[in-house]
């Protein structure tokens, strides 16, 4: 999927499947689930051509929208899942010392998703020179 994407991000034109089936030596059935799934991220986008009955694909170039939008589908595929199953399991009867030591291990766990949830939350409301300027401190130290 990387391969893909990075291909439709350095192309100055939108692809056609056989013309990056050929670029990267995949299968149809590769390169069409991978595509439908960049799709599906928002990170690729359709694009029809007038007298072509082919579909042609092209990349966002804008990698801090490009960021934005993994960070963003990340969350909710990833994290939203994992708080709401740690939620659950926080609702559990603590009688035992088993289950009194499961549920404190799974609040440590659950604090650790809630800030990575709030941390991809302030990304993805942040502009980019922000993020920028954050980031550079961060790393400066």
């Amino acid at each position: 999927m990387a391969q893909i994407h990075a291909l439709l991000m350095i192309s100055p034109d939108s692809l056609d499947t056989d013309t990056i089936m050929a670029e990267l030596q995949i299968s149809r059935g590769n390169a069409n689930m991978n595509i439908r799934d960049l799709i599906d991220w928002g990170l690729v986008f359709k694009k029809l051509k007038s007298g072509e009955r082919r579909e042609f694909f092209y990349a966002e170039k804008d990698i801090w929208k490009v960021a934005r939008q993994v960070v963003k589908e990340r969350r909710r595929r990833e994290i939203a899942p994992v708080l709401a199953v740690l939620d659950e399991l926080t609702s559990i009867n603590t009688d035992s010392p088993e289950a009194a030591e499961f549920t404190k291990v799974i609040s440590n766990i659950s604090r650790v998703a809630t800030f990575a949830d709030a941390t991809a939350g302030a990304a993805l409301k942040a502009e980019e020179t922000w993020l920028l300027t954050n980031f550079v401190k961060l790393f400066a130290r």
